[in-house]
């Protein structure tokens, strides 16, 4: 136990030390913002005061808050006791309270001239057939199938349309690095769909959890990939550190305090860093593509600003978040466009050179 604390310590004492600078400088450009206003709106406070009681929003009464399924009052708090069907959707009494609770208090605060708050750290959306989150749960969808596609056509390119060894192995030195990340991409976007739909503790953990495995699998793969690390023992020395850093981050979060505000900046550091890392590979390289990863580093800083500065949601559908999804949906098709263009381009190099050198051997 006392090792665990001692883990947890070294850990918060790191995050202060190396990015407590960065993050200061991103709050000068983007401003502080404020989580939360909507929970302490007085409509919000006595509407949700009223229903818990009640069981009613207005006129918009919900019968399992204060009646059991055979129809006899309750004599204990309404929201231990729901319908079976309710609790395997999740939608309980208390979020169905907080959602109209939700909407009547915007649209008083729209009624005399205020802007957008949150609610529950959250920004008002609106249900569309039970989903909480639609446009975020289509664009997360659709960037499930972009990365599916683009896997998919990754693994037929190497192993189907390109030569291979005698032992039927593909010449890229890359191929396992780039099949896990395909196989992290799917089950992070997979759990972000299910986050969207409904936002409970267990989608939340797996959503995040599975976010920031896929960001740091991505910088040790920027890494190996730019500075061309192919020795086993190599790639092992880059990739330790930081799945260790990875593995302690989310034991904290499950753990000890899921600290959504720190996720996020510890998520914005890797992908600036491995963005940081592609743009120079891309400036200091002739690889044929390059125009296409510039692409991919613009839009993907682009996506990063998105996530920090987080507008609020527009008619309760679309927020920075969800344009964010969006954007990611053509960087996907484009990275992965990348990610078979050097694949086609180390190969008929290593080819090439191989040739070459069977050549001067015979003379």
């Amino acid at each position: 136990m006392q090792t665990i604390r001692y883990v947890i310590k070294i850990y918060e004492q790191m995050l202060h030390c190396y990015w407590i600078s960065f993050f200061l400088a991103l709050s000068c450009l983007f401003g502080a913002r404020h989580a939360s206003l909507g929970d302490a709106d007085p409509s919000y406070k006595n509407c949700l005061g009223e229903c818990e009681k009640s069981g009613c929003v207005g006129k918009r009464c919900f019968p399992h808050c204060t009646f059991s399924s055979d129809g006899a009052s309750l004599d204990f708090p309404w929201y231990t006791q729901e319908p079976s069907y309710m609790r395997w959707k999740q939608w309980d009494c208390q979020s169905d309270c907080r959602y109209y609770c939700m909407l009547n208090s915007d649209r008083v605060r729209s009624s005399f001239g205020h802007g957008i708050v949150k609610y529950h750290s959250k920004w008002p959306f609106k249900r569309v057939f039970g989903i909480q989150q639609p446009a975020s749960v289509a664009f997360s969808a659709l960037n499930l199938a972009m990365h599916f596609h683009g896997w998919l056509s990754f693994f037929i390119l190497l192993y189907y349309k390109l030569p291979t060894g005698l032992d039927k192995k593909p010449y890229y030195d890359y191929a396992g690095l780039f099949h896990l990340y395909g196989l992290l991409a799917l089950n992070s976007w997979f759990w972000g769909t299910v986050f969207h739909s409904r936002d409970v503790e267990f989608t939340g953990k797996l959503h995040y959890f599975s976010g920031i495995v896929l960001v740091g699998y991505s910088l040790i793969l920027a890494i190996l990939r730019c500075f061309n690390v192919k020795l086993e023992a190599a790639r092992v020395m880059v990739s330790a550190p930081l799945l260790a850093f990875v593995t302690v981050h989310i034991l904290y979060l499950n753990n000890y305090q899921m600290d959504y505000g720190m996720n996020m900046k510890v998520c914005v550091v890797m992908a600036a860093a491995q963005l940081l890392i592609w743009a120079i590979w891309a400036g200091t390289s002739c690889h044929p593509s390059r125009q296409k990863l510039w692409l991919v580093v613009v839009a993907g800083a682009a996506v990063m600003l998105l996530e920090i500065y987080d507008f609020p949601s527009y008619e309760g559908f679309l927020d920075a978040h969800t344009a964010s999804h969006a954007i990611t949906i053509p960087l996907t098709y484009t990275w992965w466009s990348f990610i078979k263009d050097d694949v086609e381009f180390t190969t008929s190099t290593l080819l090439k050179n191989g040739k070459m050198a069977s050549r001067k051997s015979l003379r």
